[in-house]
């Protein structure tokens, strides 16, 4: 009997990739421009990520035989965003990204750790994505406030295409950022067009490391990498091997962040498509999709500097407001994850408030002592087990 066309999974290979890339890379390039990156420098690390996803989905889906995919962290993207201006340099920034790195190859390497991460409780995870995105999820609102006629035509634009072509809705919305602010733009032959890898010495900051790189690393791990294992067994993808694939994920990053790349991870909503029936009928087969997709982010990161040239062009209030457009879907997600729990709703509650405050103590953001604050509180807020009856 004749194997069927690889039609569908190359298909499906190239939507997730689209479909990845066009939901969250003006997110990525605003939170490397947060943390001091220039224009180059940001799409150097765009293209960065984008080579070492094409380079972990070949060489790991082809050795597997199954469909892994990766992309880059984008809750990891989002606490960039947050952490504007506390990182100091872009040096101090990578310095963390290598950290975040280093953790998730040791916990590839050392299933002990890998159980550990997996015990962090669901509410204190979810509160801690959903605080890290409160205040890019309101930059809507401060543009709107800014420029009425511009905020209110990207919320349009992307509302109506959330609606009838979800894919589009956040590269659409860019497009009329960049409409608006077309007159101040310095014209294309100002543009880079060749795609540049631009090395960035790390630099070791203590507060830095502990501020951005230990928050990266759970966001990371809880927010993309155990989702996307999760969604690869419910789709019958049982014999995954998560050492290799978190330590493949940790080498990838820390390669990228040499130049600029904040983190790679794998992906939760690429594995809904190149792992289920629509990447093909034959399980066996549906690392062909896996394939295809990181093919498709090799051909996107090579147009990483014009891009990042044009939103770099970009209104800053407006390119905050698409990417805070785009980050809604997982900002509810991670309140649904925080309060889904009736007992530990205080917890997600506490963990929620110093995360979204934006305060910092002795040098460390909010984002790691609303992680603290989540770990000790939880097990004080369990409901306590009725005494036994003589």
């Amino acid at each position: 009997m004749p194997r069927p066309p690889l039609t569908q999974p190359l298909a499906a290979g190239a939507v997730a990739a689209v479909t990845g890339f066009a939901s969250s890379f003006v997110l990525v390039l605003a939170g490397l421009a947060a943390v001091g990156a220039t224009p180059a420098q940001a799409a150097s690390g765009l293209l960065a990520l984008c080579l070492v996803q094409c380079a972990l989905a070949v060489v790991l889906s082809r050795w597997t035989r199954l469909p892994l995919s990766f992309v880059w962290s984008t809750p990891g993207a989002a606490l960039l965003v947050a952490a504007e201006g506390r990182a100091g340099s872009l040096g101090a920034a990578v310095g963390a990204f290598l950290l975040s790195a280093l953790l998730v190859v040791v916990t590839g390497a050392w299933p002990a750790l890998a159980r550990l991460v997996r015990r962090v409780p669901t509410p204190v995870a979810g509160a801690l994505l959903a605080g890290v995105l409160l205040p890019l999820c309101l930059a809507p609102v401060s543009a709107v406030r800014a420029d009425p006629v511009a905020g209110l035509a990207v919320a349009a634009v992307w509302l109506v295409l959330r609606r009838v072509r979800r894919a589009f809705a956040v590269p659409a919305a860019m497009l009329v950022a960049l409409a608006f602010t077309a007159a101040a733009l310095p014209g294309t032959a100002t543009l880079e067009w060749v795609p540049r890898l631009v090395p960035v010495a790390p630099e070791l900051d203590p507060s830095v490391v502990v501020s951005l790189g230990v928050p990266l690393y759970v966001v990371t791990m809880a927010g993309q990498n155990i989702p996307g294992f999760t969604i690869l067994e419910t789709l019958g993808h049982r014999r995954v091997p998560t050492g290799r694939v978190l330590v493949g994920a940790g080498l990838g990053s820390g390669a990228a962040a040499v130049f600029g790349g904040h983190a790679v991870n794998l992906s939760a909503l690429a594995a809904g498509i190149i792992a289920g029936p629509g990447a093909g009928k034959d399980p066996s087969r549906r690392w062909v999709a896996a394939v295809a997709g990181g093919a498709g982010y090799l051909v996107l990161g090579l147009l990483a500097a014009p891009i990042a040239g044009l939103v770099g062009s970009t209104d800053p209030v407006l390119v905050e407001a698409v990417a805070g457009l785009a980050l809604l879907d997982s900002f509810v997600g991670g309140l649904v994850s925080a309060l889904d729990d009736a007992g530990q709703r205080v917890t997600a509650a506490l963990t929620f408030v110093v995360v979204a405050s934006g305060v910092s103590f002795a040098g460390v953001g909010s984002a790691f002592w609303g992680l603290l604050v989540g770990l000790l509180v939880f097990p004080l807020a369990r409901p306590a087990r009725p005494a036994a009856s003589a």
